[in-house]
């Protein structure tokens, strides 16, 4: 095969997903490769990094062989993957400990941080155990292994510097650690000084369509690629997976809807909502990406369908779809896993309210679709008080494929709503990386124009919009009243 090709690559938490591309970031093969999670105690979440490696071994193969090409194809290669994971490192590259994941609780915040305030004024996030610095700090105090650690990575970095020899991240993977200063561009004296972690002990920050370095002896054993081709910085799938469905300029809301549902808006100017309900961070291509990092949505449904005995996800569409609008006054809190929306109330817990005699199923069907999209407008309403731009919302992910779902957010937001084409689009994301750190491509925007597609776009009913305002203030009043039992 003559064609250059382009591998993408992402690191999931349940798997890994590796896409081949030709230079105008036409999709040609996919392949992915799965893994566990550890759960070793309450609270606790771990991966081996080893199995990301076996992953990758197996996919790409898979994944040329399904094109008909071969190693000799390939011009270049990135990598996107979950955030906020922490790995001790030994001065050869090797893992000292198994990762500890996002999902992984059992860090503590030390007490010399600043107050939550100004430790956004600073970071853009909130303080919170779930990321890279207090994990840092709970693997040096507690595993005697990674005292002696060489440098800590992320996962994306971690593979990154397998394949290279280089340790690196990006300013968005950066700007998750806490760690990490947005007006100053890097890592931030008074905090490593907080969280006792010398600078020499974390990779190096650079954009994520820069070139980390060139696949060097390990890295072609890894990959089965050939040594010397280029290998994107990268960045974490929260930047990667809104990218890869074309994302590069400000004004669509990207609604990456799965297990989780991720919502994020980008800006040209660095703004930071000093209520903590929306994160700000570094974004490809110079902009600044503000997100709420999600809540149970995709769960939710996955719980409602076990719960109830429906069928299956269409079947529960077909309920709501029969429910009116507003559900009959019952209104559902999406907050299985604790709240993100319209408050950051780790405590919180789910419910319905409302319910009487006359509700069945499919009320509480459509109850469960709404109370998400209600979460969702809590997130565009900050956006608009903080004057970031939002003309319409891309959906990504499973949850895209539901029409009716669709349809429901775009009456709840008054927004044209866009359904992506394609699931998966953080490997699609990490292959634009490749493409311009190999040159192959100038920039993130004209690679986000060449993989902007749509399947349906769905324009707002204004025959529902007072009705909707109406259950819109009946949720938040639910969830300031219960907000005291949480």
């Amino acid at each position: 095969m003559s064609t250059q090709l382009i591998i993408g690559i992402d690191i999931g938490t349940r798997g890994l997903k590796v896409v081949v591309a030709d230079t105008q970031l036409r999709i040609l093969a996919e392949a992915a490769a799965g893994y566990g999670v550890s759960f070793p105690r309450p609270g606790w979440a771990e991966q081996d990094p080893l199995l990301w490696e076996k992953a990758l071994g197996e996919a790409i193969p898979e994944a040329l062989k399904s094109v008909g090409a071969g190693p000799g194809d390939i011009e270049a290669v990135g990598i996107a993957g979950q955030l906020d994971g922490c790995i001790a490192t030994s001065k050869d590259g090797f893992p000292l400990a198994p990762c500890l994941i996002w999902m992984d609780r059992r860090a503590d915040m030390p007490q010399e941080i600043a107050p939550a305030s100004e430790f956004r004024r600073i970071t853009g996030i909130n303080p919170d155990p779930g990321h890279m610095a207090a994990k840092i700090r709970w693997l040096i105090d507690n595993e005697p292994d990674c005292r002696d650690a060489s440098v800590f990575h992320q996962p994306v970095s971690y593979m990154v510097s397998r394949l290279t020899g280089e340790n690196v991240l990006d300013y968005g993977l950066a700007s998750t650690t806490m760690l990490y200063s947005l007006k100053e561009r890097g890592y931030d004296p008074g905090l490593l000084e907080s969280f006792g972690i010398d600078r020499a002990l974390l990779p190096a920050i650079a954009e994520a369509s820069s070139l980390a370095g060139r696949l060097n002896a390990t890295g072609a054993a890894l990959t089965g690629l050939p040594k010397g081709l280029p290998v994107a910085v990268g960045t974490g799938d929260d930047f990667s997976s809104p990218l890869g469905a074309g994302l590069a300029s400000p004004g669509r809301v990207a609604c990456v809807i799965g297990t989780a549902e991720v919502v994020g808006a980008l800006d040209t100017s660095l703004k930071i909502d000093e209520t903590g309900l929306l994160e700000t961070h570094e974004y490809p291509g110079g902009l600044y990406y503000i997100e709420n990092p999600g809540w149970l949505s995709g769960g939710a449904l996955v719980w409602f369908i076990k719960t109830f005995g429906i069928k299956n996800f269409k079947e529960m569409d077909r309920l709501a779809a029969q429910a009116p609008v507003g559900a009959n006054e019952l209104t559902f809190i999406p907050a299985l896993s604790g709240a993100m929306a319209p408050k950051w109330v780790p405590t919180a817990r789910g419910c319905f309210y409302g319910l009487t005699a006359m509700h069945g199923v499919e009320h509480m069907a459509r109850a469960v679709l709404e109370g998400c999209a209600y979460a969702m407008r809590d997130v565009i309403e900050r956006w608009r008080e903080m004057s970031v731009p939002v003309d319409s919302i891309l959906l990504m992910g499973g949850g895209a494929r539901s029409d009716v779902w669709s349809q429901i957010r775009a009456d709840i937001s008054g927004l044209p709503v866009e359904q992506s084409d394609r699931v998966d689009t953080s490997p699609v994301g990490a292959a634009m990386l490749a493409a311009v750190a190999s040159g192959l491509q100038p920039d993130v925007s004209v690679c986000a124009d060449l993989v902007k597609q749509t399947t349906l776009t769905l324009e707002p009913n204004n025959a529902n919009r007072s009705a909707y305002d109406d259950s819109y203030a009946a949720y938040r009043r639910l969830f300031d009243s219960l907000q005291p039992m949480f």
